[in-house]
């Protein structure tokens, strides 16, 4: 038996789960300029679950985006969510595209905390969390990101 490596998971779906700050700073990564249509964000409030379905850009691919850069539909997932808030959105707008920047965890009474999503454009989304449950799972296959460009963030 030998150990995993990383050429192993080339083209291969992502399927992973965040209960701590350092599991889920690798899934924040994963998602940063992840963009999602306002009607694809949904609580179900009797599950205490948040979802988004996201067309997260394919940062795993390393050198290889910026020749091909690719996206993929992702389904990112908190659970234990007792509370959603948001600012800067119009949710009556079914055309606005968001676009997701980090996902951080502030603990308020361990487990428990707040859960914040960073928006492009001064907006966000918390969530209030019995403890953090959050699962990134793609669920297309890649394809051509659109625009044809690597997102840039210059300082």
């Amino acid at each position: 038996m030998t150990d995993a490596r990383f050429e192993d998971g080339h083209e291969a779906p992502l399927n992973l789960g965040a209960l701590d700050t350092e599991d889920l700073a690798v899934i924040s990564a994963l998602v940063q300029d992840g963009v999602f249509p306002v009607p694809e964000m949904r609580w179900d409030k009797a599950a205490r679950r948040f979802v988004l379905l996201i067309n997260r850009f394919r940062w795993e691919e390393g050198p290889a985006r910026a020749a091909s850069p690719e996206r993929v539909r992702a389904l990112l997932v908190f659970d234990a969510v007792t509370a959603v808030a948001s600012s800067g959105i119009d949710r009556s707008d079914p055309d606005m595209v968001l676009s997701l920047l980090s996902v951080d965890f502030e603990p308020t009474d361990p487990p428990a905390g707040q859960v914040l999503l960073t928006l492009a454009g001064d907006g966000a989304i918390r969530l209030q969390v019995e403890a953090l449950e959050v699962t990134l799972k793609d669920v297309t296959k890649p394809y051509m990101a659109p625009s044809g460009k690597t997102p840039d963030h210059p300082d």
